[in-house]
């Protein structure tokens, strides 16, 4: 499909306004809290965009997208709306710790916690799967739907997208990518309504889609689904969404950045009440795209990942297609931008201060994140291509099959170590260990298992090691954290009122589409 002139010029005017307004807002970054965390200045408006700007790529209107259309249907919305309650609880619990311990890192509580050992080997863990899975995967599906929509090359499109990411992410870290994200993260959710409204008028109404698409309409699958049974929805699927919104470098880090806890605690809040929209922007167009063209994304040689980039491919005019397409982009980008920056993150603070340059000047940690950033680059840009390959299942399997690896050991230490004050490093170091070959495991011997359920039993496993460590050898007396004592910890009541609010809207749409 060829290009308007007006897709053209309001693409490009998209991406001068970000680029301009973030790189202009981030333009005295001097010092690792400068480039890492934005100064710990954020407010609750930019970190709840950020945060779903961060979340919400081509994983999403590619992988997302495409399950809907195929064998989950809106089943793939508990990945949302059970996101939203995860939230809640990780403004209430987990980021009031963070926060008050001063931390850069996630890895780095895990010092605090246990042992210096425990704080690498997260970090290393992160550094493989940011790379290898989350970053390729986002360059991978932000590729394919240039190449869908518009018949790009896909290795092309790959180093194009590699590279915007990379100029302002090296420029200003996270608050250039902050303030990018409050652009991009607006025109997401826009781009995304528009493109459902188009969608229910292509489909004839309301109630033309809701009775064509009866039978994919449902939250609750039976229990031998291969993908998402209701067994999962009781604790595999809390798994990776308390380690992704809780533990995950990525999101986290524009939390740690807050310049307070209450700012930090609305921003969560108000990221949650977002998500509760997203299933109605991605996996309703989704749905739409499989009743519409069928046979398209039943063709040989085709998939549903397809799905939403023929949507839009069909239904979307000049000018507006360009905005759409400019949103899309920088869902990629934002996502992109903010993995680059806390992988280089992590490298430069557990691993290359922590280990090598103990002594390393502010300065000096920005030039080390900056050209971390630019190498990493590189490598996503050679693997992501081949990430198409059809033994991976979809590229939405992909990312989470392979999170399995770390996200039960992570989430175990860190769940277990919060509440058990005696558990002793052992038991956390333990926790990270084993999490590799028993999950291997169970993928080996049991790959016909849903993966959910897989962690699960990994995540239940681990649980028990730890606890029999901690029977056998705890700790004499509680670790004691860090305080920042230069910092607002102080909450507010309205943030338990909207949680709880959150959570009520979540249980009501578990009801209508059960």
């Amino acid at each position: 499909m060829q290009l308007h002139w007006l897709d053209i010029s309001v693409f490009v005017l998209f991406f001068l306004i970000v680029v301009s307004v973030s790189m202009y807002k981030s333009r005295r970054e001097k010092t690792g809290e400068d480039f890492f965390l934005a100064s710990r200045g954020l407010v609750w408006p930019l970190i709840g965009f950020s945060l779903i700007a961060a979340n919400i790529s081509t994983e999403h209107f590619v992988g997302m997208s495409g399950q809907g259309a195929g064998v989950m249907g809106m089943a793939v919305a508990s990945y949302e709306w059970m996101a939203a309650i995860t939230l809640v609880f990780v403004a209430l619990f987990f980021l009031p710790k963070f926060l008050r311990s001063g931390i850069y890192t996630i890895p780095e509580y895990l010092e605090y916690r246990y042992h210096p050992v425990a704080r690498s080997i997260m970090a290393f863990y992160l550094v493989i799967v940011y790379i290898a899975v989350s970053i390729s995967a986002v360059v991978y599906t932000g590729a394919l739907a240039l190449h869908t929509i518009f018949d790009m090359d896909l290795v092309k499109s790959v180093w194009l997208i590699g590279f915007i990411a990379a100029v302002y992410t090296t420029w200003g870290g996270l608050k250039a990518v902050a303030w990018a994200d409050l652009f991009q993260g607006s025109g997401l959710l826009f781009g995304g309504l528009v493109t459902m409204i188009l969608g229910f008028r292509a489909v004839g109404g309301i109630g033309e889609f809701f009775s064509a698409n009866e039978a994919k309409l449902h939250m609750i699958l039976p229990a031998d689904h291969p993908v998402i049974p209701w067994t999962a929805l009781v604790v595999g699927l809390w798994i990776p969404n308390f380690y992704y919104w809780g533990l995950n470098q990525f999101i986290t880090q524009r939390t740690l950045a807050a310049r307070s806890v209450k700012q930090g605690q609305l921003g969560i809040i108000f990221s949650a009440f977002l998500k509760l929209t997203i299933p109605f922007i991605i996996i309703f167009p989704g749905i739409m795209s499989f009743q519409l063209f069928k046979d398209q994304l039943t063709a040989p040689g085709a998939t549903t990942d397809q799905a939403y980039p023929l949507l839009i491919r069909n239904l979307v005019g000049p000018g507006l297609r360009g905005f759409i397409l400019a949103a899309i982009s920088g869902a990629v980008i934002s996502t992109l931008s903010s993995l680059l920056n806390s992988v280089a993150t992590i490298l430069t603070m557990d691993l290359y201060r922590r280990h090598i340059k103990k002594d390393a000047s502010g300065e000096s940690l920005v030039k080390m994140g900056r050209y971390m950033t630019v190498v990493f680059v590189l490598a996503v840009c050679l693997i992501a291509p081949h990430l198409g390959n059809p033994k991976f299942k979809g590229i939405f399997n992909y990312i989470q099959e392979f999170q399995g690896y770390i996200s039960p050991g992570v989430l175990a230490a860190f769940v277990f170590g919060l509440f058990i004050k005696r558990t002793p490093p052992a038991a956390g170091i333990a926790s990270l260990i084993l999490c590799v070959p028993v999950y291997g495991f169970l993928q080996w011997q049991f790959g016909q298992v849903a993966f959910l359920n897989r962690m699960a039993i990994t995540f239940l496993f681990l649980v028990l090691v730890m606890a029999i460590i901690t029977a056998l050898k705890p700790l004499r007396k509680p670790k004691v954290l860090p305080v920042k004592t230069d910092f607002d910890v102080r909450s507010s009541p309205s943030v338990k009122w909207l949680g709880g609010f959150v959570i009520v809207i979540t249980l009501a749409l578990y009801i209508l589409f059960w």
